[in-house]
């Protein structure tokens, strides 16, 4: 009888332990990306593009002399003195990343069109965002930088 309670101390001990452990053995690092700050600093001050690849073709020189107002209210606005482009931005999070999100309105052939889209954040500091893309279907990876003017 003593011999059967130690073995069932054991069982009970070891079942405990296994469902004490963890299910998710995801090693990757949470998100520290501060959404707060982000926006406070993408608000602050016109950027420009200083590196878009597309599809693996550069694009950047689609967006010279265009210098980008980020504002609170969520609209976007790019000029180069004399063409304007209106838009929106927002940053969105989930449980695995955060998203800064462009939309122009424009036509799919406007060069602004290929900044449309949910870009996941690879860093960002006072003077510079990074930003990518990750296509389904292709798995092409698009790269968006915005610098400080």
């Amino acid at each position: 009888m003593k011999k059967s309670f130690l073995y069932f101390v054991a069982l009970v001990l070891s079942l405990s332990i296994i469902i004490s452990c963890s299910s998710n053995d995801d090693d990757s690092p949470k998100n520290t990306i501060d959404i707060q700050q982000l926006e406070s600093t993408a608000e602050t001050g016109t950027w420009r593009v200083t590196n878009l690849v597309d599809s693996d073709e550069d694009e950047t020189s689609d967006f010279n002399g265009y210098d980008f107002t980020f504002s609170a209210n969520g609209t976007v606005t790019a000029t180069n003195g004399t063409t304007t482009y209106n838009g929106t931005w927002s940053i969105t999070s989930d449980d695995s990343d955060v998203e800064f999100n462009l939309f122009f309105p424009v036509p799919d052939t406007d060069n602004f069109e290929d900044l449309n889209d949910d870009w996941d954040i690879v860093s960002y500091s006072d003077t510079i965002i990074n930003l990518i893309d990750v296509s389904g279907g292709n798995a092409d990876t698009d790269v968006l930088t915005f610098e400080r003017n």
